[in-house]
């Protein structure tokens, strides 16, 4: 069995520590796939329905360029309610089989008991590579797996800040790729911890200005454009050149915490975002949409000059939140940023600039110094 996943931010390095733990696979049975490129879209572009969303496409490219690194056993998520999710995995499967790969689909549904769900998934991968594997070694490689997902975001957090004040600007870049490759690269929890500490000593020890109060952006959306890179053209790096704190609402580490444990305590998922939701929202509308409009409220509530709220195009869900978003109370300017194959580098750069010129324009102005300069 030589299993391939597409792309999603981290996920690969939490799915790569399992693997190794379980010893599920050896070096030649996990296949992960180049990271998203031109290519990957326009394999996408070219194989998927005119209609689908960007996250369809990303995630086709992705597990064809697997496939034809000699995957056999493909992992995708499904799930239920009012998203094209539900349709990925069985629309993904028939066009790899109509390009001639005899790919097998393994699903993990994230609609119901995820927890369970994604424990019955890696016990299946693992016990189709040896015999049975006991249970305790499987949950003892899902935490450690999760470990260094939660360890990244941590040093992500800590990036996010040092970019808008670092005084050579992509210093903290360099450091936080280091910290990821170093991850990616221990297999023993102890090592998870000292690395992480290690690399949020370097963040915070690059020359920055400590004095500096820069504009804060909350970023929102879909899940899938707003945690994978290549979807939202590096975005937060983008801000971060421009002297912007940004903090993304939807991490990776964030979603096991509220879907995987915190609902099984009864703690529903985003239960502070959907009561804030609700004089304008009451409902699930699927995807992330009922989440983006209660973030909307609580950026606000938090002080933030400003929201991104990221969507992929024609996505239903997002596009709810969107028009909701605009009329609501809160005086927070938000920029809704579409994000497909035909979204252009230059032009997202133009309209993020704009943006951020709008919240600093705010903010002297509510601080009461000069807003405009004479010449």
């Amino acid at each position: 069995m030589r299993i391939g996943i597409p792309h999603l931010g981290n996920a690969y390095i939490m799915v790569r520590a399992m693997a190794a733990r379980l010893g599920a696979v050896n070096g030649e049975g996990l296949v992960i796939p180049p990271p998203m490129t031109k290519k990957t879209l326009d394999l996408g572009v070219k194989y998927s329905p005119t209609e689908a969303c960007l996250p369809y496409k990303l995630t086709l490219g992705s597990l064809i360029e697997a496939c034809e690194l000699g995957a056999d056993t493909l992992i995708q998520a499904r799930g239920t309610g009012i998203c094209r999710l539900g349709y990925y995995a069985k629309g993904q499967e028939q066009m790899l089989h109509d390009l001639g790969y005899d790919a097998h689909f393994l699903t993990l549904d994230i609609s119901h008991h995820k927890f369970l769900n994604m424990l019955r998934l890696i016990r299946s991968v693992a016990n189709g590579n040896r015999a049975r594997t006991p249970l305790h070694e499987i949950i003892s490689a899902f935490f450690f797996g999760i470990g260094k997902v939660i360890a990244l975001d941590k040093i992500e957090k800590v990036a996010q800040k040092i970019r808008a004040i670092e005084l050579e600007k992509g210093a903290a870049n360099l450091v936080y790729k280091e910290a990821v490759k170093a991850i990616d690269d221990v297999f023993d929890s102890k090592n998870v911890k000292r690395i992480t500490k290690e690399y949020i000593g370097k963040l915070n020890k690059l020359p920055h200005n400590p004095k500096a109060d820069p504009v804060k952006v909350a970023i929102v959306g879909e899940i899938y454009v707003v945690i994978e890179p290549f979807a939202n053209m590096d975005i937060e790096m983008e801000l971060g050149k421009l002297g912007v704190e940004v903090e993304r609402t939807l991490t990776l580490s964030r979603w096991i915490k509220y879907s995987l444990f915190l609902n099984y305590l009864g703690i529903s998922e985003w239960r502070e975002v959907h009561k804030l939701a609700e004089p304008y929202l009451d409902h699930d509308v699927g995807g992330d949409g009922w989440e983006s409009v209660g973030e909307k409220v609580l950026c606000a509530r938090k002080g933030y000059d400003g929201v991104i709220h990221l969507a992929p195009f024609t996505c239903m869900p997002e596009i709810v939140a969107q028009n909701i978003m605009a009329s609501t109370k809160e005086d927070i300017p938000v920029l809704a940023v579409a994000c497909d194959e035909q979204m252009g580098r230059e032009g997202m750069l133009t309209r993020v600039e704009a943006f951020v010129d709008l919240l600093e324009f705010r903010r002297r102005k509510r601080d009461g110094r000069k807003v405009f300069s004479v010449g």
